[in-house]
């Protein structure tokens, strides 16, 4: 009875053992391990660094040189369209104005005395005209009294140039006066100032830069440097991703917006802007932030995948050279190739495409190098 028993118990383990193998459909001596095909969510993404900055902002410089007399805002200051943000010492400005206005008022009285002489001249050389058809003047008074006319016309034209230039200096008087006053061209905030009170500026061919202000900083933007290698995988309207390093455990999201064709090279190395949009309701972005984003270039929901060794295993006995990518299954026990295609990788699993594969189809890949250091010893039973 007693070896009954022990026979029957040795039956079991043996078939214990056989079905295992069977079920796992590979020998003793496989040089493979088994995977099942199965259904994830891959995403596919280019990473890349930017800075934060308003989506429109707005220079603020002079027009004019001189000594800043007054400074009306600061930092962070909300200003409206034409509000006064900093006066230029008008006293220079204001006596060319009066001098100007002076030259004018001088132009205007000597073209009323040429007026008059012309007027004078143009009446006499008509009497004398009168005269001659009655023989009463020679004909060389006449002629004089003409050319006395047409002088004074000629001197008349010039008066009234003068007058213009005149008219044109005080306008370029009163203009410069007017830009002595620095006003905001838009609704925003004082995003930078770059003068103080008490400060020379000197306008030349470049107007320098005194105020930025951002026209609404709850709407910012990234502005990305993505590299040549990964910018044809850009769209707009793609989604992204991004923290900030003073946020480090937030993720905030936004959307790509624009892709400048504009390059960057730096040390032979070329990048694109692009542009992603982003909301700032919680007044949590600051302009010139640093942002490491995240932009998804690519996005499959329940995609067929196979671990990435899968795609590595080849039978030992097996030496042909395949031109197609493809992976092995087991069909009646046995290795057989399947050629795919594939999409999205990740760190750990590819995305399959092919008819011949569904979700479960057992595929082979690598035994792994722990795997392999027991490969010699017995079955271990759980």
């Amino acid at each position: 009875m007693k070896k009954k028993l022990i026979i029957s118990i040795a039956v079991i383990i043996i078939a214990i053992i056989a079905i295992c193998q069977i079920s796992a459909g590979k020998s003793k001596n496989a040089d493979y391990d088994i995977a099942k095909v199965e259904k994830r969510d891959m995403v596919q993404t280019v990473e890349a660094s930017g800075t934060v900055n308003p989506v429109q902002s707005v220079d603020i410089g002079s027009q004019v040189s001189g000594k800043i007399s007054k400074l009306y805002v600061d930092y962070n200051s909300k200003v409206k369209k034409g509000q006064l943000l900093a006066e230029i010492d008008p006293s220079l400005f204001q006596a060319s104005v009066d001098k100007a206005r002076a030259d004018l008022n001088n132009a205007k009285a000597n073209y009323a005395k040429v007026l008059a002489q012309a007027t004078y001249k143009k009446s006499n050389y008509e009497r004398y005209a009168r005269l001659y058809q009655k023989h009463y003047v020679s004909k060389d008074e006449v002629e004089s009294a003409y050319s006395n006319y047409i002088a004074s016309q000629s001197e008349l034209s010039a008066m009234q140039a003068n007058i213009k230039q005149a008219q044109a200096n005080l306008d370029t008087a009163e203009t410069n006066m007017f830009y002595t006053k620095i006003t905001s061209p838009v609704d925003g905030v004082v995003v930078s100032r770059a003068v103080d009170e008490g400060q020379t500026v000197a306008s030349s061919f470049q107007t320098p830069e005194l105020f930025v202000v951002a026209q609404d900083l709850t709407q910012m933007q990234i502005e990305v440097s993505v590299s040549e290698a990964d910018i044809g995988k850009i769209k707009e309207g793609q989604a992204a991703e991004y923290t900030l390093d003073g946020y480090p455990d937030d993720v905030f999201k936004g959307v790509v917006s624009q892709i400048r064709i504009s390059p960057t090279t730096v040390s032979n190395v070329t990048t694109y802007t692009v542009i992603v949009d982003v909301k700032n309701d919680d007044d949590i972005l600051k302009p010139g932030m640093n942002a490491n984003v995240t932009i998804i270039t690519m996005n499959e929901k329940d995609a067929l995948c196979v671990p990435n060794f899968a795609l590595k295993y080849v039978p030992k006995n097996v030496t042909e050279k395949f031109k197609e990518q493809g992976i092995w299954v087991l069909k009646s026990r046995k290795p057989e190739r399947i050629e795919i295609k594939t999409g999205l990788k990740d760190g750990d699993f590819t995305q399959i495409i092919s008819d011949d594969i569904q979700e479960g189809t057992e595929v082979l890949m690598p035994i792994k190098s722990d795997k392999k250091k027991n490969a010699g010893g017995p079955p271990r039973m759980f």
